[in-house]
C-alpha cells in the first residue's frame, strides 16, 4: 500500500480490538494523536512519556471518550537503562497479559546548529533518545511481540534522516540510523509471519517539535496531526500483515 492509499484508510471502531499498543511520547503532539486514535479503534493503550501530568491528560481524554482504561508509564528515555526497559516489559505482561504493538513517537531535538557548535554530549543525548532507546525498548518487548497473534512496530522517522541538510547534524544522523534499524529488524523477523516493523516519516506536521524548529512558519504550511493517523492505524491493524521493512514518507 502506498502512502496516498494509506492516508485514506478508514478503520472500523473494532480495527484494533483486543490489541495492546504502547505509544511513546503520548503526552503531546503526534504520540497523543496516535494514542487517542488507537483507543478509538478498540486498543488498550500504554501511554509513555516524561511528564506524568501530560500523560494523565491523554488518559482522561481516552476514558472520557469511552476507550479502555490506559496504562501510564512515565520514563525518561535519556536516562533509562536496559533494566528499566525489561521491568517495563514485565509490568506490561503482568498487568495487561501481552503486547501487540509499539509506536515510537517520542523524540528529542536540540536546536539546529552548525556542526562546529554541536558537542559530543549533545550528540550522545540525541542518539540515546532518538535511536538507542527505541532499540532497547523494542528489544525488551520482543518476546511479548513474538507471542502476540499480530504484532507491529512502527518507528517515526524525520525528513532529514532521509534527506540530510545543513545544521541538522546529530538529529539527522539519529533518524538515519533509525532507518537502518527498521530494515535490520525487518530482516531478522522475516521468518515470523505475524510480526512486522516499518517506519513512517510524517513530513511537515503541526507538532510541538515543528513549532520549535520552524518558529516563523505559517500554520497553513504544516499538515494537521490527524492527517497522519490513518497510516499509523493501518500499520497497526491486521490488514497490514506482510508489510514490513518499509519506509513510508508521507
Amino acid at each position: 500500500m502506498n502512502p496516498i492509499t494509506m492516508g485514506s484508510y478508514l478503520p472500523s471502531p473494532e480495527a484494533l480490538a483486543n490489541k495492546v499498543i504502547l505509544v511513546t511520547g503520548a503526552g503531546q503532539g503526534l504520540g497523543r494523536e496516535v494514542a487517542m486514535g488507537a483507543a478509538r479503534c478498540g486498543a488498550t493503550v500504554i501511554l509513555h512519556g516524561r511528564q506524568t501530568t501530560k500523560l494523565e491528560r491523554t488518559y482522561d481524554e481516552i476514558v472520557q471518550a469511552g476507550g479502555a482504561e490506559p496504562m501510564i508509564v512515565p520514563l525518561d528515555l535519556s536516562l533509562a537503562t536496559d533494566h528499566d526497559f525489561e521491568q517495563l516489559a514485565g509490568a506490561i505482561d503482568a498487568q495487561l497479559g501481552g503486547l501487540s504493538g509499539i509506536v515510537h513517537c517520542a523524540a528529542d531535538l536540540l536546536a539546529p546548529a552548525p556542526m562546529e557548535q554541536q558537542r559530543l554530549d549533545d550528540w550522545g543525548h540525541t542518539l540515546r533518545v532518538n535511536v538507542c532507546a527505541p532499540m532497547a525498548l523494542t528489544r525488551a518487548c520482543a518476546r511479548l511481540l513474538r507471542s502476540s497473534q499480530d504484532g507491529s512496530v512502527i518507528f517515526t522517522g524525520e525528513t532529514h534522516g532521509l534527506h540530510p541538510a545543513s545544521f541538522w547534524g546529530g538529529f539527522a544522523a539519529a533518524k538515519s540510523a533509525l532507518v537502518t534499524l527498521t530494515r535490520v529488524l525487518a530482516q531478522e523477523w522475516a521468518h515470523v509471519e505475524h510480526l512486522r516493523v516499518n517506519m513512517i516519516v510524517p513530513g511537515k506536521i503541526d507538532s510541538p517539535q515543528r513549532h520549535k524548529t520552524h518558529p516563523g512558519e505559517h500554520a497553513s504550511e504544516r499538515t494537521p496531526l490527524e492527517a497522519t493517523l490513518p497510516a499509523y492505524l493501518y500499520l497497526l491493524a491486521i490488514q497490514s500483515r506482510g508489510v514490513t521493512g518499509q519506509i513510508f514518507e508521507l
